[in-house]
């Protein structure tokens, strides 16, 4: 049921690093046809990176681990939005499956690989406990051994109460070159981090020391290069129309972010490529240190 490309078993028999990647974002985080380049934008960065990547997804009865440029290109809004619990389900049934992190980090689990890029980490909602959603990315993170590199958490979540539970479920929470966390499109004002990472090195020792003393997985918070510290009041009416319109658990991320690409003018679409990519690009440098 799961399939390993030929590169990340080699990659992984000779030592050298391998980077997964999602595809939820290529589904449904962007424009259709958009997804697709950016993805693929993604792997190269990892590559530029020193390392080799893996991007993931469900497709003809197989949990495939390293998609070809063809496959990834089956990844459209028609596919199946698959988070841990989803991947059995997607596989018998045959559904094209884009995977979240959560999804990603279960399917990974078992195959070796330690790094994982993203945009942002899903979390807690907003005015939990009503209605009770807490993403399950974190209980995956938290279950993984995996460095999860991404800008923070999605910005439409409750970072501070997010934060308090990867606290609670022991996942260490780093920043890259930061003391605070990222709020993905804001370079700072989230809570501080357990440590501040300078060095890809570092960061790579740091999650060796933390596997070595069974712990699950980390996050490393990169900040965007740009912030656009403006953006939370769209936030806010975004969720409110989603609201509004009876949008609800996995829909609402892809609503929010089509909302705020809309509205901004095209200034988050194009923040969202850059963060992911850089991100992308800073895994790859340290699966390659490891």
């Amino acid at each position: 049921m799961i399939r390993i490309a030929e590169e990340v078993q080699a990659a992984a028999r000779e030592g050298r690093g391998v980077v997964a990647l999602e595809t939820t974002l290529i589904a449904h985080g962007f424009p259709a046809g958009e997804g697709v380049e950016v993805g693929l934008a993604a792997e190269r960065a990892v590559r530029e990176g020193g390392s080799v990547p893996a991007s993931v997804g469900v497709l003809d009865g197989e949990i495939v681990i390293g998609l070809t440029e063809n496959e990834l290109g089956r990844f459209d809004a028609s596919a199946r939005k698959v988070g841990p619990r989803d991947l059995a389900a997607a596989a018998v049934q045959k559904a094209v499956g884009a995977t979240t992190v959560g999804g990603t980090l279960a399917a990974c689990r078992g195959a070796g690989i330690r790094l994982m890029a993203t945009g942002g980490l899903g979390g807690v909602h907003r005015g939990w406990p009503d209605p009770p959603d807490v993403s399950a990315d974190l209980v995956a993170l938290a279950r993984t051994p995996v460095l999860v590199v991404s800008s923070g958490v999605k910005s439409l979540l409750d970072v501070p109460a997010t934060a308090e539970l990867l606290e609670t479920l022991g996942v260490p929470v780093l920043g890259w070159r930061t003391g605070d966390l990222p709020l993905f499109y804001s370079a700072h004002g989230g809570p501080p981090v357990s440590a501040r990472v300078d060095e890809v090195r570092e960061a790579a020792r740091i999650a060796a020391a933390h596997w070595q003393l069974e712990g699950g997985g980390l996050l490393l918070g990169r900040p965007p290069e740009e912030s656009l510290d403006d953006i939370e009041p769209l936030i806010a009416r975004a969720l409110v129309a989603a609201e509004n319109q009876g949008v609800r658990g996995q829909a609402v991320t892809p609503f929010v972010l089509a909302y705020l690409h809309r509205e901004s003018g095209g200034r988050t679409l194009s923040a969202n490529r850059d963060l992911i990519v850089g991100n992308a690009r800073l895994a790859g440098e340290i699966a390659a240190s490891a």
